[in-house]
């Protein structure tokens, strides 16, 4: 019954509209009682707090590398406690030697960072550590050990595996993320368990509210992928903690440091020295004393750890490609437009010799649409039709610059596709005289572009090379699993359209897998759907290649993967050991495809930087540790200076009144002294007057979150405009709007001067709490 209603829980979150229905008559069928099983507890919380739009403004999002949850089989003796069967569960692992070796420096109470190879078994060096630490205290005395995970699934898992390690030996075991946080007593879970596992973003919270006063409460600290110590990372704000506590004279204990990581990466490093001054500030940054690597064990640790065959592949681009003609010349119509109704939209960027079709060029249409967005004119008739007219040509060229990289890489009838989709969209929408004009002039080249894309001779060779490095692989390995990694999701459409619609190919069952997050209005994967995938994927069931985006190369388990292919695809050299560690049964091979020598040249340097991070690491460890220490405390002291000096005094809230004016065609919305702010996370306008500013759409996927139902879609009134303001929802009893602050423009009343922003939390204006009482009235 409790497994039946976690199920109905997970498929209330289901992208399938009529799944009830469904399942119903499915389970019927076999004659399943299912009407006893239709509990759900009232009052359920949808956890994917990443729907409700306006709920992501109450937290910074950071981009950081993760490993792979480890979990894999390493041998009949050593896999984890959440790999063993059953009758096994709770029986002591043996550990391999290597992970010993590891361990030790950590056993002996030393602050260390663990470097070793994803796969071979560094949360089982955890454990090790946790146990012997735990076991160390005398009577009366107790340890506590917080273990910190980045993300949900893997937070998830390291839960399940200590538990289930840790409570056979009659320790406590909790853990709190940001989906629990909001229901339970931290401080007393804190203060009541022996383990915690945590999203790090929780600690910071309750040590900036002096819910949890000190890092004293711990004996223990473990950060997984620690390489993120860095910035403004939630790991490094809890360092900083640490650090002032250290250097600071505290008189209260500090826990001990642990950091697991497969590279502790070199920055910008250009030869050993440099990177070993990098190193080493992250030494500082977890005031590590110790880099565990194997040394003494390192043949065992290669019959665990396959390290793939890299090849590189330099192949051609298209001799002459008509369609990017077609494609550049409208773009150049388009800027022509846009600059006979702005002269200066060639200053309002500071983006040079940007090439249609590259990442430069996107740039360039970000930062002129910023820049739009605070145009001012005497005449603000004028400036509003102005500035929704250059939001309108540069969102066209946006869409004119993606279809080109899609057809740079892929096809050119899926290039097309995709504009003929953006255009069909733009038609269904406001449609207005310039956006007739735009629509036109692209079907005006329509046939020939039709033409285009259906002429064999057009073909992309990079897909050429692609399909025989695939056809190749699968010849001699008909088992074989892959992971195709490309820079963006329109790629990630666009090749599984050409291998699903390429006979040669026919032996593949392509499955995508892309981020969670929105990116230019395009809304991500669902986390069910992801892990759907994943499952299948794992499984070897429905998909034999999974194409994917840098998603995938940050906490994915796939452990016989034994292909590798880079399509376009690099980063930094953290980036090329994720990527690279994918493929990990015995054979596997890593393939860069690219007809850009550059690529190959980025790639070069990474395996070199790879080269100098060990080297760094190797000179570091026949350090005297004494030196080292002295070494690690300076750096700490310089980086705490630098801290102090550039703290800045809390913002005093603007008690000034303020217009808000639609991001588009500044039109007005509303004064900032009709806001009110809602469970310190949405905002909310009062007063009739706004109602006649915005239109209302119902929403394509309504939905409760906590006390909001999310009813639909609220736009701009103004006619020809309709720019997204954000949602309507039900509170409690209360039909109100939510808004986005991204969606506006602040104009200050007096100066005139507008200001962008981008999250609630930057534009330190008077936030009057939400009141029923004044909402009645």
């Amino acid at each position: 019954m409790a497994g039946a209603e976690k199920l109905v829980e997970c498929l209330l979150r289901s992208d399938k509209e009529n799944w009830p229905k469904t399942l119903k008559l499915a389970l019927e069928k076999d004659r399943n009682k299912f009407s006893e099983l239709w509990i759900v507890e009232k009052g359920i919380k949808d956890v994917e707090t990443e729907d409700l739009e306006e709920k992501l403004e109450t937290s910074d999002i950071q981009i950081f590398y993760q490993e792979d949850p480890e979990c894999q089989n390493l041998s009949e003796n050593s896999c984890l406690p959440s790999e063993v069967s059953d009758t096994n569960l709770y029986s002591p692992f043996k550990p391999r030697s290597y992970q010993l070796e590891l361990a030790l420096p950590a056993k002996k109470g030393k602050n260390t960072i663990i470097c070793a190879p994803t796969g071979c078994g560094k949360t089982l060096v955890a454990l090790l550590i946790c146990e012997h630490h735990l076991k160390k205290f005398p009577q009366g005395q107790k340890g506590k050990v917080v273990f910190f995970a980045n993300q949900i699934p893997v937070y998830e898992q390291q839960k399940s595996v200590f538990s289930k390690y840790f409570e056979r030996l009659g320790y406590r075991v909790t853990g709190i993320s940001g989906a629990t946080a909001e229901n339970v007593p931290v401080k007393q879970i804190v203060e009541n368990n022996d383990i915690i596992i945590l999203t790090p973003q929780i600690l910071v919270n309750n040590l900036k509210n002096g819910t949890i006063p000190s890092l004293s409460i711990f004996t223990l600290m473990i950060f997984d992928e620690c390489h993120n110590t860095s910035k403004q990372h939630p790991y490094n704000m809890i360092m900083f903690n640490y650090l002032d506590q250290k250097l600071g004279g505290s008189s209260g204990p500090l826990p001990q440091v642990i950091g697991l990581t497969a590279s502790v990466g070199v920055g910008d490093a250009k030869n050993t020295d440099e990177a070993l001054d990098y190193i080493c500030k992250l030494c500082a940054s977890l005031d590590a004393s110790v880099i565990a690597t194997v040394q003494d064990n390192l043949k065992e640790l290669e019959q665990v750890v396959y390290k793939p065959q890299k090849f590189f592949r330099k192949v051609e681009s298209r001799i002459s490609d008509k369609f990017k003609c077609i494609i550049a010349q409208l773009m150049r119509e388009t800027e022509g437009l846009a600059k006979r109704i702005c002269k200066d939209l060639e200053n309002l960027s500071q983006i040079q010799n940007r090439e249609f079709g590259t990442q430069k060029y996107e740039q360039w249409i970000v930062t002129v649409q910023k820049a739009c967005m605070v145009f001012q004119m005497p005449d603000k008739d004028e400036e509003s039709r102005i500035c929704k007219a250059l939001f309108l040509y540069t969102s066209h060229l946006r869409k004119y610059n993606d279809a080109l990289i899609i057809s740079e890489h892929a096809r050119m009838k899926d290039a097309l596709h995709y504009l003929k989709d953006f255009f069909s969209n733009v038609r269904a929408a406001g449609f207005d005289e310039t956006e007739q004009d735009l629509t036109q002039r692209f079907e005006e080249k329509l046939q020939e572009l039709e033409s285009i894309s259906r002429d064999p001779s057009n073909e992309n060779p990079k897909l050429e090379d692609l399909c025989f490095i695939l056809r190749e692989e699968y010849h001699l390995n008909p088992e074989t699993i892959t992971i195709l990694f490309v820079k963006t999701r329109a790629l990630v459409d666009a090749l599984k359209n050409w291998i699903e619609g390429n006979s040669k190919l026919s032996f593949l069952k392509p499955g995508i897998l892309t981020g969670r997050s929105k990116t230019n209005q395009n809304t991500g994967m669902t986390l069910p759907a992801q892990k759907c995938i994943l499952d299948s994927f794992k499984a070897h069931g429905d998909h034999n290649i999974l194409i994917a985006t840098s998603v995938a190369d940050e906490g994915i388990d796939i452990a016989q993967c034994n292909l590798v292919i880079l399509y376009e695809y690099v980063g930094n050299v953290i980036k090329m050991i994720q990527t690279r560690g994918r493929g990990r049964a015995r054979g596997s091979k890593c393939f860069l495809l690219t007809s850009n020598a550059a690529v190959i040249e980025k790639e070069n340097i990474n395996m070199y930087k790879e080269k100098m991070m060990n080297d760094s690491i190797l000179r570091l460890q026949t350090w005297d540790e004494e030196v080292f220490k002295e070494k690690i405390l300076h750096i700490q002291i310089h980086e705490k200076f630098i801290r102090d000096s550039q703290e800045k005094p809390k913002p005093v809230p603007d008690k000034e009144n303020k217009k808000l004016l639609c991001r588009k065609c500044k039109a007005f919305a509303c004064y900032t002294a009709d806001i009110r702010v809602i469970e310190e996370s949405q905002f909310t306008v009062l007063g009739d007057a706004f109602k006649e500013c915005f239109v209302s759409r119902p929403h394509p996927k309504p939905k409760q979150f906590s006390n909001f139902y999310k009813r639909a879609k609220i736009f701009c009134a103004r006619q020809d405009c309709s720019h997204d303001w954000g949602i309507h929802v039900k509170y409690k009893t209360f039909e109100i709007p939510v808004i986005k602050i991204e969606s506006f423009v602040v104009e200050d009343i007096a100066t005139g001067v507008q200001t962008l922003y981008s999250k609630w939390k930057d534009f330190h204006f008077e936030k009057i709490p939400f009141d029923a009482a004044e909402m009645s009235k």
